[in-house]
């Protein structure tokens, strides 16, 4: 069995209409607990590892291993979720959205007063070179199992590419698949990209590393062990509701189709397509 997976989105920065802001207060304190009760973070090729030796009865995966990951890469996690990972001895992977790397997220609906801000590449590679890990998240962040081949194709290879240029092969080895929606026909698509892991929404396929679950951790998920780490009924129960949070991410898509359509464009001239 894989260890267990955790993505979180947004820590700290403005208020939002939405579930993705977990607090900085809330954060660290999850942070430091997992520390304390002898959690330990995994890299992604010691996921890739432990995730195969999980199916071997005689080398067993530490349920106290999990892997940690971002979505989105917003700019505020370098104020208020990396130091925090360096005081308790954790890394992370972030997945980012390559077009909007250093860019307002145009790509979204704004939940918030003003338009969020994305790490820029000097921020990324200087947590990177710190022991951070960075994947993509696609270019621009669409529904991919609602994009045609092309599409698909595309902001998978080129997100890839972009990541595989600026920070080496390794930041090419893993893919999250936008609000964790991924089919058949993307998984294939992303394993022809050059992609070893892809990771999904919480119900995913054992076994199938293009297709990884994880538990997103919202707003209300604030106990010292999240949802998605916890064997009880409390954790069963909180990741059933992550799951139907996660499906009803759905709304976002449809709501930037509706603006797109209202507009009249895509985007605005040298922003790419959200």
């Amino acid at each position: 069995m894989a260890p267990p997976v955790l993505c979180y989105h947004r820590v700290g920065g403005p208020l939002e209409l939405g579930v993705t802001r977990v607090s900085p207060k809330t954060f660290a304190r999850q942070m430091h607990a997992l520390a304390r009760a002898g959690w330990s973070t995994l890299t992604l090729g010691q996921f890739a590892a432990a995730a195969a030796a999980g199916s071997d009865s005689a080398h067993p995966t530490p349920h106290s291993a999990f892997l940690l990951t971002f979505d989105d890469g917003y700019a505020e996690l370098a104020e208020h979720a990396y130091p925090v990972l360096r005081e308790v001895g954790f890394t992370a992977t972030t997945f980012l959205i390559t077009d909007f790397v250093g860019r307002p997220n145009a790509w979204d609906i704004q939940y918030t007063r003003r338009p969020l801000t994305h790490l820029d590449w000097t921020s990324i590679e200087g947590w990177r070179a710190r022991g951070l890990e960075f994947a993509s998240h696609t270019a621009t962040h669409p529904r991919l199992t609602w994009a045609d081949d092309p599409r698909v194709a595309d902001e998978l290879g080129r997100s890839r590419r972009t990541l595989v240029e600026r920070l080496g092969p390794e930041s090419g080895a893993a893919v999250a698949y936008p609000f964790g929606a991924v089919d058949d026909r993307v998984a294939r698509a992303a394993g022809a990209a050059g992609y070893a892991l892809g990771f999904g929404g919480v119900r995913g396929i054992p076994g199938d590393a293009l297709r990884v679950p994880r538990v997103p951790v919202y707003l209300w998920d604030s106990w010292d062990v999240p949802f998605g780490l916890r064997a009880d009924v409390l954790g069963t129960a909180g990741t059933f509701v992550a799951h139907v949070a996660n499906r009803c991410a759905v709304g976002t898509t449809v709501m930037r189709g509706v603006r797109d359509q209202v507009s009249g464009v895509r985007g605005l001239p040298g922003t790419p397509d959200p």
